[in-house]
């Protein structure tokens, strides 16, 4: 890994992160003229998982999924199998049988077709492929995203393998910005400082008003999904009868 940090645990993820985190994959690091290789998707596909093919073909990808698998169990030591799976998976996954465009939700049979995606990508990676693949990381990053399994550190460690893969402004940026939506706010210091080092300079002050305030916002979640909810408690008064005061907790 980049940066051998402890992560200070999962958090609950806030729609807002995930929208400068689209910004940074999608749009604001244009400037920066780096390639999208392996992050492709737009707004929408950052914040929900979603690549946006829900509806078309949904029994054909089903199919390469599932034909994907077979390969892969046959041939279970060829990492790249594995990964191939994942990816076709994730494409299933997003078919009109799991995922509704309209609400952009996954269905209980769509999620399972993501955790599924998840132990491909799990295999992949305890083959110790050098490097693992990045392009099916990408897709990986989606799979854990909010409106799919949720699972923030998982993202954060395929978009380490993205950005070891290749080191540039752009992948250090969305390293940050996931690091910090999982509470990883060292890791997201450390991916930041160097997003801004490996910035053109001329881009630089937008890009760190960008990873900055993706931190603000992740932080402020944090912060509101750890402060107790007030609770009534019952005191006594000097008729006997009992008041209710409001606690903190």
């Amino acid at each position: 890994m980049l940066f051998d940090l402890r992560g200070a645990g999962r958090r609950n993820t806030v729609k807002a992160v995930y929208l400068l985190l689209a910004i940074l994959m999608g749009v604001g690091l244009i400037g920066f003229g780096i390639g999208g290789a392996g992050l492709g998707g737009g707004l929408v596909d950052a914040i929900t998982g979603s690549s946006g093919s829900g509806g078309t073909g949904a029994d054909t990808f089903l199919k390469r999924a599932q034909a994907a698998q077979a390969r892969a169990v046959a041939s279970p030591k060829t990492a790249a199998l594995w990964a191939d799976a994942a990816r076709a998976r994730y494409q299933a996954a997003v078919g009109e049988d799991f995922f509704d465009p309209n609400t952009q939700q996954f269905n209980d049979a769509g999620k399972a077709q993501l955790r599924i995606a998840d132990q491909d990508w799990e295999k992949h990676l305890a083959l110790n492929p050098n490097p693992p693949d990045d392009g099916a990381a990408g897709v990986m990053i989606k799979v854990y995203s909010p409106g799919a399994l949720n699972e923030p550190d998982k993202a954060v460690a395929a978009q380490e393998i993205i950005t070891e893969n290749r080191p540039k402004a752009r992948t250090f940026a969305t390293l940050a910005v996931l690091a910090y939506d999982a509470g990883q706010t060292r890791k997201g210091d450390l991916a930041r400082q160097k997003a801004l080092d490996l910035s053109d300079p001329a881009d630089r002050a937008t890009l760190k008003d960008q990873i900055d305030q993706a931190k603000q916002q992740a932080v402020a979640s944090q912060l509101q999904n750890a402060t107790p909810t007030a609770t009534a408690t019952a005191t006594p008064t000097a008729s006997g009868k009992k008041d209710k005061k409001k606690s903190g907790g």
